[in-house]
């Protein structure tokens, strides 16, 4: 199966109203022509899962400025001021999750899991979140049972990809890119770099290529 499409091709399988994983870290790691090629089509009503709502003018975070996403849910938002505005005007419902929370959760969506046992956020309105199932007890210990997360579509973005979809990530730019792959019905990998099969040695493959359904070609670095 060749796996290579357009960027015009992808977004096409982005609909209206859909839950979307976007990896990434305040931009860095972030699909950029995926999501470029988004504000294109003008997709709106999504529900957007990432790490952060990055910065106006960056990353995922044009596309909340552009007001295509309906809720956010994420682990912090304060460099983008125009995620308050929008809530404070409810335009966009937003959901917020410790870091290390979301991670697990996404995590143990791709891995088919109930939920996740943590401790962090007791004693906290995070116990009182609708994503917070019940508050468990565990030798003596409280715990909340966080449910898993999954999305109907994820965009990531990788250094080099090769043409089955393996991935190897530069840097930080992995974060949340790996774990995402595998939580979603949809996975649509951007490649900063496209590179043969066998390029990437096998003990650097960081997403094997089963997880990725389509690629896009990037080729241009963003960090």
């Amino acid at each position: 199966m060749n796996k290579l499409i357009s960027i015009q091709e992808a977004v096409a399988k982005i609909d209206d109203g859909m839950s979307v994983m976007v990896g990434g870290f305040m931009g860095c790691g972030n699909p950029h022509g995926l999501i470029d090629g988004l504000i294109a089509k003008g997709v709106k009503d999504l529900t957007i899962i990432c790490n952060d709502a990055s910065f106006p003018d960056y990353g995922i975070g044009k596309m909340i400025v552009n007001k295509q996403v309906k809720k956010l849910i994420a682990t912090h938002v304060g460099l983008n001021p125009e995620v308050s505005v929008q809530m404070n005007s409810n335009e966009l419902e937003v959901v917020l999750i410790p870091q290390g929370s979301l991670a697990e959760m996404i995590r143990a969506g791709g891995a088919g899991l109930g939920g996740v046992l943590t401790p962090t956020g007791i004693g906290t309105v995070i116990e009182y979140s609708t994503h917070v199932v019940s508050k468990v007890e565990v030798d003596g210990k409280p715990y909340l049972l966080e449910r898993p997360l999954r999305a109907d579509v994820a965009i990531i973005a990788g250094h080099l990809i090769d043409e089955t979809g393996n991935i190897w990530y530069k840097g930080t730019t992995r974060n949340f890119n790996q774990v995402m792959a595998t939580a979603a019905d949809l996975v649509i990998a951007e490649a900063e770099q496209m590179v043969a099969i066998g390029a990437i040695e096998p003990e650097n493959v960081v997403t094997p290529g089963i997880f990725v359904d389509y690629i896009v070609y990037g080729g241009k670095s963003h960090g």
